[in-house]
């Protein structure tokens, strides 16, 4: 017997409610440099809460699509899972939507089973991963970290500096 201490269904859950959190954060942050502290502070308040809430969105973004591919979610679903994020507290409300339709059952899919969709190239590479879970996770985190400093070379959205 392994043991998988994150189910699909747990994984999904933290980074629903972290995104919302950091939501939280940014908006207040925003509260503080346009209402309530213009200037330098509000600034730095800003900078802080859209990092920590970037770093969350691409997070949430790649677990959607992992827990997407291993529940066998339909692309268009996993595309939805995703947009989610860019509306501020949705990612809740669609986890209990999941949640409400069964989306989210079931253990990592380790093993090949008849159904087609474990024959896929992006199954048999999630399997492979979840086989090595330390390269996954180290795989995942790199990924998370360059897209992440692309974005910051690239500069803030809307172009504000």
């Amino acid at each position: 017997m392994e043991f998988s201490p994150v189910s699909p269904r747990l994984l999904y859950r933290i980074l629903s409610i972290a995104e919302a959190i950091t939501w939280t954060i940014l908006i207040t942050a925003m509260l503080l440099k346009y209402v309530l502290l213009p200037g330098d502070f509000g600034d730095g308040a800003v900078r802080v809460g859209g990092f920590v809430h970037g770093l969350v969105f691409l997070a949430y973004g790649i677990t959607a699509v992992l827990v997407g591919v291993n529940q066998h979610w339909r692309p268009r679903l996993m595309l939805l899972a995703v947009t989610t994020a860019v509306v501020p507290y949705a990612t809740i409300p669609f986890d209990r939507w999941l949640e409400r339709r069964t989306l989210l059952d079931g253990a990592w899919r380790r093993e090949a089973t008849d159904d087609p969709r474990d024959h896929t190239v992006v199954s048999r590479l999630l399997r492979f991963g979840l086989a090595r879970p330390v390269l996954l996770a180290s795989v995942l985190v790199v990924g998370l970290v360059a897209v992440f400093t692309t974005l910051l070379v690239m500069g803030p959205p809307g172009g504000e500096s």
